[in-house]
């Protein structure tokens, strides 16, 4: 999962959330311990969920499509096409409006934990809610943006372009992906949670 997922698997929990959005700007254990216990459980949280999703079948169903232009990027590629059919899921988001107070109410609960932003996401966080990323999945332009935003970080992985080719003539069978494991990973995530504030 990308923004959009990490945020939803936090489950408004202001200290979770947090960890859980800029966890990839923290790296090892020895980090972790400048932060409070809630911080500390989004970031371990997000970590779980990145681990269970990239080894669950249908992620690694959705992989194959990818493998051969992308290789260990293919893992990237689906992250960011998750986000886009959890922004589509009726259940969650049954309206574009629904999707836009949802992510207004996200930026709001992260900026009460704005002391505890890395560096760098910091630096960015103002730039996320103005262009409304999180929304954004919703739409066939900002999952192009987002794929963009992956070339502009990953040194070696090759022109992205044709992943979004590869995104429109697989959608549905990528979206029989994104509903394969959704549920599944809503549950982990909400045992992992249980599990790390216990």
């Amino acid at each position: 999962m990308n923004y959009l997922g990490h945020a939803y698997l936090s489950f408004e929990d202001p200290a979770i959330l947090a960890g859980n959005m800029f966890a990839d700007h923290i790296k090892g254990t020895k980090a972790l311990e400048k932060y409070p216990a809630g911080v500390k459980a989004g970031i371990m949280l997000h970590r779980a969920i990145d681990s269970y999703t990239d080894r669950h079948p249908a992620t690694m169903r959705g992989k194959l499509l990818f493998r051969n232009d992308y290789r260990l990027y293919s893992g990237a590629v689906m992250d960011i096409l998750l986000d886009h059919f959890l922004a589509h899921d009726p259940r969650f988001f049954p309206t574009e409006q629904t999707l836009k107070d949802y992510t207004e109410r996200v930026y709001l609960i992260m900026e009460t934990q704005a002391d505890w932003f890395p560096e760098k996401f910091a630096g960015y966080f103002s730039h996320m809610r103005e262009q409304n990323w999180l929304f954004n999945y919703r739409n066939m332009s900002g999952v192009q943006q987002s794929l963009k935003g992956l070339q502009r970080r990953a040194a070696y992985i090759p022109d992205i372009r044709p992943a979004f080719d590869i995104f429109v003539a697989n959608y549905y069978y990528l979206n029989q992906c994104y509903m394969d494991i959704i549920d599944d990973l809503t549950r982990f995530a909400k045992s992992k949670t249980a599990a790390l504030n216990s």
